[in-house]
Order: structure tokens, then sequence, then C-alpha cells
């Protein structure tokens, strides 16, 4: 039987697109209480099945697939503009495909319109009509109003009509901008996206005796397993080392390792990469809001897909992607040494190299000279580092590494940076090393 929990995320999304929706109206609706429906509307918020807009409230929206990042609804175009909907507030769910600016005479403006776009643009009512007869939302700058028939015409073709006190250019900016960190997001892999699901694994239930684990150890490659509920909630992990010595005749709950870590399908690739290093396991249960287990992860699915990753084109570049372009390498018997130039990217608000980017650079070369000297990935434990003199902008810096001491599982490097001649920065770094498979 379905939890309460789960029975507001199937109303939600049996609602019509465009509807609104309330935490008072679910809580009424289906009998359950307030706090419930808001903590279901927030979890149908991180699915994408609804979107919440200040001012305007929260709306179902047709759920976006991950190949559709570098598009933005119209709904997320309010709040990027912190903007008003003043007609078609059916139309909120559906995506933008480009947006034109009307800084030009209304005939050759219409060239440019057509379905799905979004026209930037003052108060020239002739040219709201037009726009919404092509099947064009409007943004109106400045704070403007618009006519009560444009209004209509809005809501008749399910077309959002907006205004912003923002003037066009900062507006064309912003949307540019939430659409290039949109474009960044998508390189972040998620756990969401390489798991295995529990129909395709195996996974044992509390009251299950331990030949059931012996028989699925002798029938797969696998001798890890999660426990479970009656209601699929995981329990439990059971591995060979729990059942050692123990009779086949034994329930499971009473030898497996209980609290269990878990991660969520939102949770970051490289968050799962870190925990598993730490903790030293070798899978972990995928659940959902409710702890119900929806599938696993391995570690050699983690490093496989962080792998490939690492493989695949920027779609934008972070101020990580800038460090490990601009940098060069060269060798002088067994010492490494780094190259790189200050780029106005790297500075802070003086115009001298930020600390957060020399954190990038420190980073950077210990994960290179590890794998230089094949010692294995570097995954970072603690950085230590401090300026001695200021480093400005259009300098080039070298950069020395140097392995203090390295045991077969942790490294400690000391890191220093010169410029023309002259020692800039200090840093230690200590980390623990992962071998390559």
């Amino acid at each position: 039987m379905a939890t309460k929990h789960e029975q507001i995320l199937h109303h939600i999304e049996s609602l019509k697109v465009g509807n609104k929706i309330s935490v008072r109206q679910i809580a009424k609706n289906l009998s359950v209480s307030e706090g419930t429906a808001y903590r279901a509307i927030k979890e149908a918020e991180n699915q994408g099945l609804v979107s919440t807009i200040e001012r305007v409230g929260t709306i179902r929206i047709e759920q976006k697939k991950k190949e559709n990042f570098e598009h933005l609804t119209f709904a997320e175009i309010i709040g990027i503009v912190d903007g008003q909907v003043l007609g078609g507030r059916e139309g909120l769910h559906k995506t933008l495909h480009k947006f034109v600016i009307g800084a030009m005479k209304t005939d050759a403006m219409m060239r440019y319109l057509e379905k799905d776009s979004l026209l930037i643009i003052g108060n020239r009512v002739e040219a709201h009509q037009l726009a919404l007869e092509e099947g064009a939302a409007v943004l109106i700058t400045g704070g403007f109003d618009t006519d009560d028939h444009i209004k209509r015409l809005a809501d008749q073709q399910q077309l959002p009509i907006i205004s912003t006190s923002y003037d066009t250019f900062t507006v064309a900016a912003m949307i540019n901008r939430a659409i290039y960190d949109q474009l960044i997001k998508k390189e972040i892999v998620l756990v969401g996206d390489i798991y295995t699901p529990y129909e395709k694994t195996h996974y044992l239930k509390r009251t299950d005796q331990l030949e059931r684990w012996y028989y699925l150890k002798d029938h797969t490659t696998h001798s890890r397993y999660p426990v479970v509920d009656e209601q699929m909630r995981v329990v439990g992990i059971i591995t060979s080392k729990d059942v050692i010595g123990k009779s086949p005749e034994i329930t499971v709950e009473k030898v497996m390792t209980k609290n269990p870590i878990t991660v969520f399908n939102q949770t970051s690739l490289a968050y799962a990469a870190h925990m598993m290093v730490w903790e030293g396991i070798e899978i972990v249960p995928v659940v959902s809001s409710n702890h119900r287990l929806i599938g696993l992860i391995s570690r050699q699915d983690v490093l496989k897909a962080l792998q490939h990753v690492q493989r695949q084109p920027q779609v934008g570049e972070t101020i990580d992607d800038i460090v490990t372009s601009g940098l060069t390498m060269r060798q002088e018997g067994s010492q490494y040494m780094f190259k790189s130039q200050v780029t106005p990217q790297m500075t802070n608000a003086l115009g001298t190299l930020s600390n957060g980017v020399l954190v990038s650079f420190i980073t950077e070369v210990s994960s290179r000279l590890m794998a230089y000297t094949k010692k294995g990935d570097l995954v970072v434990e603690n950085i230590s580092v401090y300026f001695i003199k200021p480093v400005q902008l259009e300098s080039t810096i070298d950069i020395i590494p140097r392995i203090l001491e390295i045991g077969r599982k942790s490294v400690k490097v000391d890191i220093e940076l010169f410029h023309e001649k002259d020692i800039v920065g200090k840093a230690v770094l200590i980390g623990q090393l992962i071998d390559r498979y």
C-alpha cells in the first residue's frame, strides 16, 4: 500500500500542467497534515514536477528530460528576472527555445519570432500583440504594464506575458547567465545517472535465512547485499564477514550490519566516491526520500563513471577548467615543475590571485604529480595554503611540488609557488591514494 507521501506525489503527477498547487489545498483534498503535504511538494520540486516562483506560487510543470538542460521554462525566467505574470499563466510550463530583443522595427522583428520564443521589449503594445499571435511569449522590461486586451489574448494563447523592472540589456545578460550555469550543471554527474535499479540487482529480506545469502553468492559474482524490510526500506547490509561461522538457518537480521550508509539519486557522484573511499565500502544502496531501496552503486561503477566524465568535452568553463587548461609541466631529473599565467578570471577584487584559485592550482598539481609518478589517483583530505606575497594579474608563476611522506594509502605533499624566482606562496596537502583499476 502506498504511503501518504507517495499518494501526494501520484496526485501531483496526475494534475494538468499549469495547475496551481498549495500546501493547504493538498492537505485538505487528501486529508493529510500540512507538514506531510509540504514535504511531498518539495520532493515533487526536486523531481521537476512543480516549480515555485515568488509572487506566482507553486505550479505543475512539464518534467524536463536531462538532455534539455540548456533550455529554461517561462516559469524559471520569472525567477531569474524577478518578474510578475500579467497574463498567460497556463503557459508557464512551456520551454523557452530562444529569445529575441525587440530593439528594431516591427517588420524586421517579426522575421526572428517563432513559436515558443520570448520577445524582450519595452512598452510597445502593438509588438506585444504581434508576438503573441506568432506563438511567442513576451517579457516587458522597465516595469511597464500592457493593455487588458493583450492580457486576455495571452490567456487565450496560453503564452505568458511577464513584466520586470530591469532594463533590456540586464535581462538578456541574466538569461544568458542562467543558460550558461545550466550548461555547467549538465556536467555534474549524479548517482541517479549511473545506479543499477533494484530490479536488476540482488537483495535480501531481513526475514530470509542465511542459506539465501549462500545461494546468491554461488549464483552471482557478489558477496555484499542490502537488506530490506517488508516496505522495501533499507535496514542493513550483509557481507561475507557477517556470516562467517554462522548457521545457514539463522535469519539475516540477526547477523546483518545495521544502519548502513545510503545515498539518494540526487547525490553527486563525486560525494559518493569520496564517501566510499573514506569508509572503505564497495557497494552503497540508493534510496528514495522515504528510504526505500531503488538501486545500488558499486565502487567500480563510480570510478568508471568518473573516468568517463573526465574524457567528455566541457560545455562551460569553470575555474578548475581554466586552471587545468593553462597549466604546463616540465621535468628536471626526478623533480616535476609546473607553470601557469594568472588570467583575469583567477583574480579577486584587488586584481591579485585569489585564494580559491590557489587551492585549485595546489589540487591539480598534486593530482598530476601522483599520476606522473604512478602512485595512484589522489583524493584530497586537507589543504593548508598561505600567500607570502600577492600575485598580480598576468604574472607567470612556477609551482614546485615535493612529496614529504607517502604510504600505501596516504600522501603528504609540500608545494611552493614562485614568481620571478621569489617565493610567493606555500601549501601542504594531505590526501588519500586510490589504486588504479
